[in-house]
């Protein structure tokens, strides 16, 4: 479990809402997406942690595709019919941060299957809802994921994020129990700047589950992305201060591929 320290992000209130989710998630908690697109905790009744990740008796039906998405998904199909991805690579998931990523699959020389799956626009929500489809077809040994951001934009608390992610995680572990999954942390966008105490709160509450489990992994690139103020570079990002350039991918690079198990 590799983490790098976040203690910046932590108020006295704050890092008792994270001890108090660690220990509920690290006993099992669920994360269920409810019918208005929130999600609720749900302890798991069962004592043992090895019943909250068994595999499904029975096959999952396919999660229907938002229309917003039509098109990406629609690619990742034509993808995968051209060559089949193998087993046991590497899936980023997440929004328009990992779709315009244009050299992903090949900043990562020492591995050889490395799948991008972005789709812009998206929550960590739609993740979860359509894990089935990002995910578990590839059969990956790690899963890593950047969003959590549009959530936030679009009215979700810190702790809805946090759950988001847990329930993400539990969806994948369900079906890949020895897949490792590294959270990106959600970084700093200047033109989001108004959204800075949430961001950091939300990082905090994420790195604090992916120290309940072992196959957890939190990734930090908020740090690296901040000037000697502590306010977010606008050099590393493109002209509508939301989305990356070269520079920030480079960052980014650099960081994540530190956690990229071989």
């Amino acid at each position: 479990m590799n983490t790098v320290p976040y203690t910046s992000f932590r108020s006295p209130h704050a890092r008792s809402r994270q001890l108090a989710l660690a220990v509920l998630l690290g006993l099992g908690l669920h994360a269920a997406a409810s019918a208005d697109g929130s999600t609720a905790a749900i302890v798991a009744a069962a004592p043992s942690p090895v019943a909250a990740v068994a595999p499904a008796a029975a096959p999952v039906q396919l999660a229907a595709i938002d229309p917003r998405w039509s098109a990406s998904f629609e690619a990742f199909a034509a993808a995968d019919q051209r060559q089949a991805p193998q087993a046991g690579g590497v899936v980023f998931v997440g929004s328009s941060s990992i779709r315009l990523w244009n050299d992903l699959e090949t900043s990562f020389s020492g591995q050889p299957v490395v799948i991008k799956r972005g789709f812009g626009g998206s929550q960590l929500l739609d993740c979860v809802k359509l894990v089935d489809r990002l995910v578990l077809p590839y059969q990956p040994r790690q899963v890593v994921v950047y969003a959590g951001e549009n959530d936030l934009s679009e009215g979700a608390t810190p702790q809805q994020v946090a759950e988001r992610f847990a329930a993400f995680v539990q969806a994948v572990k369900a079906a890949l129990p020895e897949a490792r999954i590294a959270f990106v942390s959600i970084k700093p966008s200047p033109s989001r700047a108004g959204m800075m105490a949430a961001v950091k709160e939300t990082n905090a509450l994420i790195q604090a589950y992916s120290t309940t489990e072992p196959q957890l992994d939190f990734i930090d690139i908020f740090s690296a992305m901040l000037d000697a103020q502590g306010q977010p570079r606008p050099e590393l990002f493109l002209g509508d201060r939301l989305h990356l350039n070269a520079d920030g991918y480079a960052i980014w690079q650099r960081i994540i591929a530190q956690h990229i198990k071989g």
